[in-house]
């Protein structure tokens, strides 16, 4: 698949520029006490039941009309937003506590749970358009972006529209807009659905993270099916421990949010996987998939090669031979999860096979960077320690010679996971340059003293750099690659930024790349 480079200095603009991008649908009115029916409100007072045009939990986005939720966060209150977003023209405020606003205009509720108040308002508001639609979540640690788009892909034709929410973007059919979360706020997820639905879709796939699972974003949504892809180390800056990590993606199979799920397809080759499919028992909505004799949608004679994948895809039913441009083992179990779900919704498989033949890949997902060398580079966004033994593992069985990465560890993350990059790195690549991801607020030479950790002794030192320029570290391992070797550049993927401190510049790992490649290919020439 070809590189398509984005302008990064629009595409790499941090969420709330993002967010401002919404150009918001006209919408009908409706009385706030319609919004909070079901929320336990208390506080609104006869008279005080306006007209709500708009939802916002960011004090910056009000304007005249709007409801503001005052949500408690990890880094602020939204309560100390109040008296700005009355300024703004906010007509009510939604809020944990007992506060005067001191404006007998502005109306005021208090709920127990703002989160809570706002999915169950923002589905009100936008008219339930999950009810009508039917909406796929996948969840897992790694994998989601790939099987969104697969899922989007597979299930759409004969009349049939799909949209996609996720890390790459919403592509809501008719239009598609940056993606500033992975999984969106409860408003902005309904207003997205709002639109596609407006649009003629017919169903949608999405990403839906932990944290978005955890945040309630997804609160009160009407599933159709639910995907568990795996789970690995990630986000336990957030989650504190994988148990907690796990309690939370359960929550979406097992009913906590609102509906149960119609379907759950679950990843029996996985360790959690296994373990959900113990403990949500069998209730006749379960679709298994994997590559063990037991799942009910499974892989046989599987062939890897440098330019993808074949195999048997066997169900119930039947049987079918799949070939795919797909690099690698992980992608085969990434077609059965979204092979499950054409299943369980009813499609003819061999169908969806044939439909699989145009599907072009996923930007920054094993994506191959084009030159006219006789080594390849490939950019991928692995950025956990599993996700980066996958690629690494995969590459080294279809790479002739040396393995070459480039990667690095976000700051204000994880900090036990870099350890375990390194480990990972150092095990299936020869030769790696550390660098910088997105450090953040955090210290670049403390991110680099947690990834040393995994170096354990002298013949790993010498095997890795670390290099804290990341256009400097891409460039020594395209000078150090020679034929039939193989660059992976890791952790970005789509992105066409990093993040330093409250900056957000403008780089993306594929455009450096190519002209990286196009300089040594000129003889040579560093870019210093």
């Amino acid at each position: 698949m070809g590189v398509g480079f984005l302008d990064a200095s629009s595409s790499s603009r941090r969420a709330r520029g993002a967010e401002e991008s919404f150009d918001r649908m006209k919408q009908v009115g409706k009385k706030l006490s319609v919004l909070l029916k079901d929320c336990s409100a208390e506080g609104l007072k006869s008279g005080r039941d306006p007209i709500v045009t708009r939802l916002a939990i960011d004090s910056r986005r009000v304007t005249p009309g709007t409801v503001f939720f005052a949500l408690p966060g990890l880094k602020s209150d939204g309560n100390a937003f109040v008296s700005e977003a009355i300024s703004r023209g906010a007509v009510a405020v939604v809020s944990d506590r007992s506060t005067k606003l001191g404006n007998p205009k502005v109306a005021y509720a208090r709920v127990k749970n703002p989160r809570a108040a706002l999915a169950k308002a923002a589905k009100a508001f936008f008219e339930a358009p999950d009810e009508t639609l039917k909406i796929t979540g996948i969840t897992g640690t790694n994998g989601k972006t790939t099987v969104s788009h697969l899922i989007q892909h597979l299930l759409s034709g004969e009349g049939r529209k799909v949209g996609c929410l996720g890390t790459i973007g919403y592509d809501l059919v008719e239009r598609a807009l940056p993606s500033f979360r992975t999984t969106p706020e409860a408003h902005d997820l309904y207003e997205l659905l709002s639109q596609m639905r407006g649009f003629g879709c017919t169903g949608a796939a999405m990403e839906v993270s932990s944290i978005g699972i955890d945040q309630l974003r997804v609160n009160e949504m009407s599933f159709d099916a639910v995907v568990f892809l795996n789970l690995t180390r990630d986000h336990l800056d957030y989650h504190g421990e994988m148990e907690e990590y796990y309690q939370v993606k359960k929550r979406l199979f097992a009913g906590e949010l609102g509906q149960k799920p119609r379907v759950a397809v679950v990843n029996s080759d996985d360790e959690y996987g296994r373990r959900l499919i113990e403990e949500l028992g069998d209730e006749g909505n379960l679709v298994s998939f994997g590559m063990h004799g037991d799942a009910m949608i499974r892989a046989d004679v599987v062939e890897l090669g440098p330019s993808g994948a074949s195999f048997e895809l066997v169900w119930p039913e039947g049987r079918v031979d799949v070939k795919s441009s797909l690099i690698g083992r992980y992608n085969v179990s990434n077609l059965l999860a979204s092979f499950a779900v054409c299943y369980a919704s009813g499609l003819d498989l061999k169908d969806c096979v044939k439909r699989l033949i145009s599907f072009e890949g996923i930007p920054g997902r094993m994506e191959r960077v084009p030159h006219k060398g006789n080594f390849q580079v490939v950019v991928d966004y692995a950025h956990t320690a599993d996700a980066l033994q996958n690629a690494l593992s995969m590459l080294r069985d279809v790479t002739p010679n040396r393995l070459h990465l480039v990667f690095g560890c976000g700051g204000d993350r994880d900090r036990g996971k870099r350890r375990e990059m390194t480990s990972a790195a150092l095990e299936l690549s020869d030769t790696c340059w550390a660098t910088a991801d997105n450090p953040r607020r955090e210290p670049l030479d403390q991110i680099f003293e947690d990834m040393k950790e995994g170096v354990v002794d002298d013949r790993d030192a010498g095997r890795i750099a670390f290099v804290q320029d990341r256009r400097r570290a891409i460039e020594l391992a395209l000078k150090s690659a020679n034929e039939g070797d193989c660059v992976l550049i890791a952790g970005k993927g789509h992105e066409t930024f990093q993040e330093f401190g409250e900056t957000v510049v403008p780089f993306d790992d594929r455009k450096v790349a190519f002209e990286l490649l196009e300089l040594i290919e000129l003889g040579g020439r560093s870019i210093e």
